[in-house]
């Protein structure tokens, strides 16, 4: 299992521009093989990990995710194209559903039939990533196009956050796996990975990777570490789709999820994790004390 980090899925007061390229040219550094950014309410993802790989040479940069309802799968092809471009054949395009909350409350657009919604969406964006024509006419999308980005890699990876069975079975059947979140590892063992790879072997796809971020913190105050955490992502136990995937796994919050202790006890989560047949571990380091990242990226390094 690969140990990458994930950044965004909180708000951070340094993010910028300067700050994302900083840190993908320090964890290439460190030998990470990989940085995601999340797309919520700061730079848009895969502009921002496109900039970052271009002053880069190795590290694998994605987004987790991108929510696909405020761009036409042609649009974001072609966005996801040039950033591959940029990249240098190092991005990978997570997208994902994001919440009603989001779509439809915050944006004012349909989150209604949103299984059908991303079949729709990948019937054209998955063509397109693999430098084919896009010819495809359904009930929400329409298409007739094809793109040319020659400097691109062929094809641009694509993953999906995917939770539900009906995600599952398109992930594995379109894509090349899965970003997860608030998701245990008796989750990926015994629901995420049977229902995904069962469907992608159905169309005689590889093994689908799983992306499984996960909050951590590297401390000797586990108690009072969880529970900041437990208030700093909150809203994560509140939403739907991560509340059922949380129930599934007997917690009773983000807190409860998150890789919290020592050495020895974030060892022995992290190999949980491995066991269950996560391919990507991507860490979200959360600062619930002074110095808590940084001591936690240092023990994350000596686990590569």
């Amino acid at each position: 299992m690969k140990i990458g980090i994930m950044t965004g899925g909180l708000p951070d007061p340094k993010a910028s521009i300067e700050h994302y390229i900083a840190m993908a040219q320090d964890l290439e550094a460190r030998g990470f093989p990989s940085l995601w950014l999340a797309n919520i309410r700061s730079h848009d993802a895969v502009t921002a990990m496109a900039i970052a790989a271009r002053e880069t040479k190795v590290i694998e940069v994605g987004t987790a995710v991108t929510p696909i309802q405020p761009r036409h799968p042609v649009a974001l092809a072609q966005q996801a194209l040039t950033a591959s471009a940029l990249a240098r054949g190092r991005f990978t395009l997570g997208i994902g559903l994001s919440h009603k909350v989001v779509i439809e409350d915050a944006l004012g657009l349909s989150y209604d039939q949103p299984a059908k919604t991303m079949q729709e969406y990948l019937e054209i964006l998955a063509p397109l990533l693999r430098s084919e024509g896009a010819s495809f006419k359904g009930d929400l999308y329409r298409s007739k196009f094809d793109l040319a980005v020659p400097d691109a890699a062929n094809p641009v990876p694509l993953i999906v956050a995917a939770l539900g069975p009906r995600m599952l079975e398109l992930a594995g059947r379109y894509t090349d796996g899965t970003a997860l979140w608030m998701t245990g590892p008796r989750t990926i063992a015994q629901h995420v990975l049977p229902t995904m790879g069962a469907a992608a072997a159905s169309a005689g796809r590889p093994s689908p990777r799983v992306i499984a971020g996960f909050p951590i913190v590297l401390t000797n105050n586990e108690d009072e570490t969880r529970a900041k955490l437990g208030e700093m992502l909150q809203v994560y136990g509140q939403l739907p789709s991560y509340r059922a995937m949380l129930d599934r796994e007997g917690m009773s919050g983000p807190g409860d999820l998150a890789l919290v202790g020592d050495e020895a006890a974030l060892d022995r989560a992290i190999s949980q994790i491995a066991e269950a047949g996560t391919t990507d571990l991507i860490a979200h380091m959360a600062e619930t004390d002074p110095g808590a990242q940084a001591r936690t990226l240092d023990y994350l390094q000596s686990r590569l």
